[in-house]
């Protein structure tokens, strides 16, 4: 499995247009959303400036396409070209597999949070303590972990063809209706209801309340566990569904 893991963690790295890509989308989403905000304005209900609430969303909605997007498509084509039908001969497990597509996408989410971060602190002037900014490192990095493997999940259940329109529709989905894309203060109550146990607010949450130097509220926590849960336990039975049948 360890051989796996590195040999996912190369290949990802070798990927430089999708490297570029994921990195650089991010960023410029931030520059775009708020370039020209006011940058000691608090948005309502969050206690924190625009720039701000934002270099937490885009930092892990730059962390969520690098995951999501490269795990799901990756897979779908590796089921069509004969590659996982290779690793059926071994005694790689279910859990191995999972594990080694989550950590070789976990490695390329990194450079998106720390890109972002890096804009917003150069370009809108966000400033917050060391220990800030490590925590929010290390929180949104971990936290993509989730995605990750919900996008090995995505990769099992979705043919060739499908797999990149139900990607986009759970991307977009997640991404808008968690509120990465905009506050959720800003959603009707009942919609905001449905948010607040959306694994991609709680993500978001998450890194906030660091923001907030706030302890992070513990169903934030408990969504984002229970949904690293299911999705990695569902891209399990995915394999080895899939390996049965061949």
């Amino acid at each position: 499995m360890n051989s796996l893991i590195r040999l996912e963690i190369t290949r990802a790295l070798r990927n430089r247009k999708f490297l570029f890509f994921s990195v650089i989308y991010p960023s410029a989403l931030f520059l775009l959303i708020a370039g020209s905000a006011d940058a000691t304005s608090e948005v309502d209900g969050t206690g924190l400036t625009l720039p701000t609430l934002f270099m937490i969303s885009m930092a892990s909605f730059g962390a969520l396409t690098a995951v999501l997007m490269g795990n799901s498509e990756r897979i779908a084509k590796e089921r069509e070209n004969g590659w996982v039908r290779q690793l059926r001969l071994t005694a790689l497990p279910g859990r191995g597999y999972v594990l080694a597509k989550t950590a070789s996408a976990a490695v390329v989410s990194l450079p998106c949070v720390v890109v972002v971060f890096v804009v917003a602190a150069a370009v809108k002037d966000v400033r917050l303590h060391a220990w800030q900014w490590l925590a929010l490192t290390g929180a949104i990095w971990a936290g993509s972990l989730v995605f990750a493997a919900l996008g090995v999940a995505i990769g099992y259940l979705a043919t060739g063809d499908a797999v990149r329109p139900i990607t986009m529709i759970v991307y977009f989905g997640l991404s808008m209706l968690g509120g990465l894309w905009m506050p959720t203060t800003t959603f009707p109550p009942w919609l905001r209801d449905i948010a607040e146990w959306l694994p991609t607010h709680a993500y978001a949450a998450l890194g906030q309340s660091i923001e907030q130097s706030h302890a992070p509220h513990a169903q934030d926590l408990a969504v984002l566990a229970v949904s690293f849960v299911l999705f990695a336990g569902g891209a399990a039975r995915l394999y080895r569904k899939d390996t049965l049948k061949a």
